[in-house]
C-alpha cells in the first residue's frame, strides 16, 4: 500500500466521521495517513470486532449497548460457553481518528455522537447556543469511553459506603474495590505495586501519559504550596494532587471495546450487532416477563427472543428511555403518550446527576510550552505518534493533573472533597476558536467577547467541578416513538448549594493560578468581565454566583436515572442485585443505577458496576 493510496483514503474517512467537506480537512487525514502506513496490522479492518450477519432467533442474554458497561458484559457473560450472548449496538467501529488522545474534542458532534442537547434553563448554560447543554454520548461500539478524555477516577470510599446506607448490601466500598482491581492493568509500576489498590493483568489498561508539558509538575507543586497532599487519588487518600491515570495503552486510547470486546470476538458463543437501534424491551402484560427485544437494522424491524435476560447498559439516557418505551416508568407520563403500562416506576428518568463545571478559567503564561492545537498537531507530531507512540498528539487535549479539594462547605478533616481540579496545559482558546468552542456548544458572540484576543495564545486552565451536586435533573419521552430524541432537563445549580461550592471552587481556582509555581511561568487570571455579568461589581460573590451560569461545562457524567435501592423506596427502579422492580428478567446495569454520583471521573465506577452485575448474573443462572 502506498503512502499516496492511504493519504486519500484519509481524508475521505475524516470527512465522512467529521460531517464536513473534504476542503476543510488539514491535518486529520495525514494523521491518520501515517497511524496506517506505519502501524497497518493494527489498522487492518479485521481487527474490529466482526459483526454478526445471521442472528439467532433466541439467546441466553441480549445486552443492549455496547459501551463501558455493554463491553464488560458481554466479554464476561461469554466466559461460560454454554450462554449465548448477543450484544446490540446503535452505532458502529472505532475509527483510527478515535484512537488519537489530542483529537477528543473533534469527536464531538460527530456520527459517533448522540448530539443530546437539553431543553432551556435559566438556570446555567447561558453562553451556550439558545442557552442549551450540549451533551455529548457515544454513538460507537465502545460508548463514550470512545468520546471521553480517558480519566480513570474510582471516586471516594465514602461514596460506595453510602450507596450501602442507602439499603443496598453489596455495595460498600471494601466490596467494590476487587472489581476496580479486576478489570485493571495498571502500567505505572509505583501503583501497581500497590496491589491493595491496584490490579495487573486485566483487560482494561491504565497508564499515566507519555506527554507531560512542565506545566504539570509545576501543577503539583502549586497544590502543594496550597497545602495539599501528592498523592494517589485511586488509593488510600482521594483529597490531594496527582498527574491523571488514563485509559490508555501505548499512547492511544483503549477504549471499553478495545479492551472487552476485541480479545472476545472468536468466541463462538458470542454474536454482535452494529448499526442496531433498539426501539423496545419484550415484556409479557400479564405475567410481566421479559421475552425479548425488537430493534431496526438495515431499516427494518426485527425481533429475538431471549431466554434467560435482558439487560440494558444504554446509558443514564438511553436506558430510562428505553424502560419508559416498554412500559416501565411513571404512570401519568406513560399514559399520556399513549404507551400501555406494564409497571408503575415513577422513579424512571428522575434522580438525573451530572458532574459540571466552570469553564473559562484561563491563565495566560509567558513561555511556549502549552497544548497549542496548530502548534501541536502537525506532520512531525503525527509522524512521531505513529512511529514512536509518544509526543504531544497522545496528550489528552492538555489534562495533565487532578487536584481533589475541600472548600468551606466540606467537612476539612474528612477526605471527602467536594471540588475536583483538572488542571490543563489548555483552554478554550487553545485551539483559535474552533472544534473546543463548537464542543462547548458556545455562542460566537460569548466567545470572541471573551477569548477571541488571546486565540492560539500559551495558558493553563483550571476546570474546577462539583464533586457531589444537590440538584436533580429528569428525562421525559418526547413521544411514543422510539426514534424520537427524550426531552432533558437538567435543572443545573436549581438547588442553592451547588451554586455556593462551584463559586468557592472558582475562588480557589484563581487562588492556584497564583501559587509561586504558576507565578514562576507568568501566570495571570485572564479576568475579562462575562457580557452577562458585566453589571454586578467584579469578583464579589454575586459575580461570581452569576459566572457559574454562563459557562457551565458538563463533564458528561450523567447518572442516576434508575437508580438503586431497597424495595421500601418508592423511587427505586432496580434492587441491589439490579434487576427491574416489577418484571422478571430484566436488568439494568450501567451508571443509571447509581443513587448518587461518585466524587470522580464515572467511567471506572461504570466499568467497576458491570463487572459487579455481571458476577450477580452468573450467581443467579450458574
Amino acid at each position: 500500500m502506498s503512502i499516496t493510496t492511504v493519504v486519500g483514503t484519509a481524508i475521505k474517512t475524516a470527512s465522512v466521521l467529521l460531517g464536513v467537506g473534504i476542503g476543510k480537512i488539514t491535518i486529520i487525514p495525514v494523521l491518520i495517513a501515517a497511524l496506517a502506513y506505519f502501524n497497518y496490522d493494527l489498522m487492518d479492518p479485521e481487527n474490529h470486532p466482526r459483526v454478526t450477519k445471521q442472528l439467532r432467533k433466541e439467546y441466553d442474554f441480549v445486552v443492549i449497548g455496547g459501551g463501558s458497561a455493554g463491553s464488560v458484559l458481554a466479554n464476561r457473560l461469554t466466559e461460560n460457553p454454554n450462554w449465548n450472548v448477543l450484544l446490540l449496538e446503535a452505532g458502529g467501529h472505532e475509527t483510527e481518528i478515535t484512537d488519537v488522545p489530542i483529537l477528543s474534542l473533534y469527536l464531538h458532534k460527530s456520527k459517533l455522537d448522540w448530539k443530546y442537547r437539553t431543553q432551556p434553563q435559566d438556570t446555567a448554560c447561558q453562553a451556550m447556543i439558545d442557552k442549551r447543554c450540549c451533551w455529548t454520548r457515544g454513538k460507537v461500539l465502545g460508548g463514550s469511553s470512545v468520546l471521553n478524555t480517558l480519566l480513570y477516577i474510582r471516586g471516594n470510599r465514602r461514596d460506595f459506603d453510602e450507596w450501602k446506607s442507602f439499603g443496598n448490601p453489596g455495595w460498600g466500598y471494601e466490596d467494590v474495590l476487587p472489581y476496580f482491581k479486576k478489570s485493571q492493568d495498571q502500567r505505572n509500576p509505583y501503583l501497581a505495586r500497590n496491589t491493595r489498590y491496584h490490579g495487573t493483568g486485566g483487560y482494561l489498561t491504565v497508564q499515566n501519559s507519555p506527554y507531560v508539558t512542565p506545566l504539570g509538575v509545576a501543577f503539583l507543586q502549586a497544590g502543594e504550596e496550597m497545602g495539599y497532599d501528592i498523592c494517589d487519588i485511586n488509593g488510600e487518600q482521594q483529597t490531594g494532587f496527582a498527574f491523571f491515570q488514563f485509559t490508555m495503552r501505548r499512547g492511544a486510547r483503549c477504549s471499553t471495546a478495545k479492551a472487552f470486546v476485541r480479545p472476545i470476538q472468536l468466541r463462538k458463543n458470542f454474536h454482535l450487532s452494529l448499526w442496531s437501534h433498539v426501539t423496545r424491551v419484550l415484556i409479557d402484560p400479564q405475567s410481566r416477563k421479559t421475552y425479548g427485544v425488537e430493534f431496526i437494522r438495515d431499516g427494518r424491524k426485527e425481533v429475538v427472543s431471549v431466554k434467560k435476560e435482558v439487560i440494558l447498559s444504554a446509558g443514564a439516557i438511553n436506558s430510562p428511555q428505553l424502560l419508559m418505551l416498554s412500559g416501565v416508568g411513571p404512570y401519568v407520563h406513560l399514559k399520556e403518550l399513549g404507551i400501555p403500562v406494564i409497571e408503575d416506576s415513577p422513579g424512571v428518568g428522575q434522580n438525573l446527576q451530572d458532574h459540571i463545571a466552570v469553564g473559562g478559567l484561563v491563565f495566560p503564561i509567558d513561555y511556549k510550552i502549552s497544548i497549542v492545537m496548530n502548534r501541536m498537531v502537525n506532520i512531525n507530531s503525527a509522524l512521531r505518534y505513529a512511529i514512536t507512540e509518544d509526543g504531544p498528539l497522545t496528550s489528552s487535549i492538555g489534562l495533565e493533573a487532578v487536584g481533589f479539594i475541600s472548600t468551606k462547605y466540606a467537612n476539612q478533616t474528612d477526605d471527602w472533597p467536594d471540588i475536583e481540579f483538572m488542571l490543563t496545559s489548555s483552554s478554550t482558546n487553545s485551539d483559535g476558536g474552533s472544534h473546543i468552542k463548537n464542543a462547548h456548544c458556545l455562542t460566537d458572540d460569548f466567545y470572541n467577547e471573551i477569548f477571541s484576543k488571546i486565540n492560539n495564545q500559551d495558558v493553563f486552565g483550571v476546570f474546577p467541578m462539583m464533586l457531589r451536586p444537590k440538584s436533580r435533573g429528569y428525562i421525559r419521552l418526547k413521544s411514543k416513538k422510539p426514534l424520537d430524541v427524550p426531552l432533558l432537563y437538567h435543572n443545573y445549580l436549581t438547588h442553592p448549594h451547588d451554586v455556593a461550592v462551584l463559586r468557592e471552587g472558582v475562588k480557589a481556582a484563581i487562588a492556584f493560578g497564583e501559587t509561586n509555581s504558576m507565578k514562576r511561568f507568568g501566570s495571570r487570571f485572564h479576568s475579562k468581565p462575562l457580557p452577562n455579568c458585566k453589571h454586578i461589581p467584579l469578583y464579589t460573590d454575586e459575580y461570581w454566583n452569576c459566572v457559574v451560569r454562563q459557562y457551565t461545562m458538563t463533564i458528561y457524567h450523567m447518572s442516576g436515572t434508575a437508580k438503586m435501592g431497597p424495595s421500601d423506596d418508592p423511587m427505586a427502579v432496580v434492587n441491589p442485585e439490579l434487576r427491574v422492580y416489577g418484571v422478571e428478567g430484566l436488568r439494568v446495569i450501567d451508571a443509571s443505577i447509581m443513587p448518587t454520583i461518585t466524587s470522580g471521573n464515572i467511567n471506572a465506577p461504570v466499568i467497576m458496576i458491570a463487572e459487579k452485575g455481571a458476577d450477580m448474573i452468573k450467581e443467579r443462572w450458574m
